[in-house]
């Protein structure tokens, strides 16, 4: 039986969503919420976002994974969230968003057409290609700096926490 495009990007974007706020929550578990809210200006270096801006790309590239393969509406969000609390709410809206959308919109799409488009022109795709080319890697890279930051912040995270598993 051929994997399918929703196996490859709803339960893969939902886990690691829900892994991402429980990170969230070790934060405020390790330094308090005033002194989490303080971790969200963080950077791994000067011209790399900071831990806000890695989680709501995080979000936004799962959904807009998903909006573009089943054709869905992605809700917009305008990226204006300063607390942990207001984080955490993004990654739910967004986990309900991936629930709403039927496995029947996004398995068969794998030549569905996908074109990115940036300032410096457009980069498109088959939408297998997206998934595994683009859509995966660019979520993963984000929620991976968050993980990053975090640990760099001395938040104790490990790689269970990262990957979701139950402790």
């Amino acid at each position: 039986m051929a994997t399918e495009l929703y196996d490859l990007t709803v339960p893969v974007f939902t886990r690691s969503l829900k892994a991402l706020s429980g990170l969230l929550d070790k934060a405020v578990a390790h330094a308090g919420e005033a002194g989490a809210e303080a971790l969200l200006s963080n950077r791994l270096i000067e011209d790399m976002h900071p831990l806000s801006k890695q989680v709501q790309i995080a979000c936004d590239s799962a959904k807009l994974c998903v909006a573009r393969l089943s054709g869905a509406e992605a809700p917009v969000n305008e990226d204006v969230e300063t607390t942990i609390a207001e984080l955490k709410a993004r990654i739910a809206a967004t986990l309900d968003f991936l629930a709403s959308v039927p496995r029947t919109a996004i398995d068969g799409q794998e030549d569905r057409e996908v074109v990115l488009k940036f300032p410096g022109g457009e980069w498109p795709f088959k939408g297998q290609a997206y998934v595994t080319g683009f859509a995966l890697p660019n979520f993963f890279f984000h929620v991976t700096t968050a993980y990053g930051l975090l640990r760099q912040a001395g938040v104790p995270l490990g790689k269970r926490d990262f990957m979701g598993v139950p402790q």
